[in-house]
């Protein structure tokens, strides 16, 4: 199988998970994960039409961003530390990952001194309760989100979590519609945002994710399969 073969089969796959419930896979924006990926696979994916791409390390981005083509629209989906923000302030399409006020304030720092009006961000919820990731506490985002009027900088829009580490389907759907559902309150608390994305599924759990409302998907194995950077 190739990049391009796999890319149509999980194009299809969406369509498919998507008229299920009634909605046009049109509506759902995927983001190919790379995180490991070579860039000569990246570059495959981008030639099969592919132009939304996310790394989880501030890092790797910077090692491939520079030799792939410059109409990418990278997202930064993976944990960001304060110390990093200067690095992707102006060249990230979208930062899923905002969950501290220090971030928010980095972020607002780095837009001001380099005249960047607005910082795309999806706030990251930790709706599983699950330490090993990151994320607000969904009873905190209330807080969170009314500290934002000051950074005017960050642009927030929408919300992004990660499904539980379960094969329960249950317990993965849970998560999905209580995301969901915040995002329906914060849309009536703070109309100021846009509230349009809603970030979550990914390899495991994209099909429970669309069928609860999702309108972004992250995903890399699917498309990648045991892929190692070169």
């Amino acid at each position: 199988m190739t990049v391009t073969s796999d890319i149509k089969k999980l194009q299809g796959l969406i369509r498919e998970a998507a008229e299920k419930v009634g909605r046009s896979s049109e509506d759902i924006r995927l983001v190919l994960v790379t995180k490991t990926v070579s860039t000569e696979r990246v570059l495959e994916a981008y030639q099969a039409g592919e132009r939304d791409f996310g790394e989880n390390r501030v890092q790797e981005w910077q090692e491939k961003k520079d030799v792939l083509p410059q109409d990418i629209r990278w997202h930064l989906i993976g944990h960001l530390q304060t110390n990093k923000v200067k690095y992707v302030i102006g060249k990230i399409a979208l930062i899923h990952s905002l969950d501290r006020i220090e971030l928010a304030e980095g972020i607002e720092k780095y837009a001001k001194a380099r005249g960047i009006a607005e910082v795309s961000c999806l706030v990251q919820v930790n709706m599983s309760g699950e330490e090993s990731k990151f994320g607000l506490d969904p009873a905190r985002v209330d807080d969170f989100v009314r500290q934002m009027p000051s950074k005017s900088s960050i642009k927030i829009c929408g919300l992004m979590c990660i499904g539980p580490m379960t094969e329960d389907e249950g317990k993965i759907r849970e998560c999905f519609q209580k995301t969901r559902g915040l995002r329906e309150d914060l849309k009536k608390k703070f109309p100021q945002y846009a509230w349009d994305i809603l970030s979550m599924g990914m390899s495991a759990d994209y099909r429970i994710a669309i069928e609860e409302g999702a309108n972004m998907l992250r995903i890399g194995s699917l498309v990648f399969p045991r892929d190692v950077k070169k």
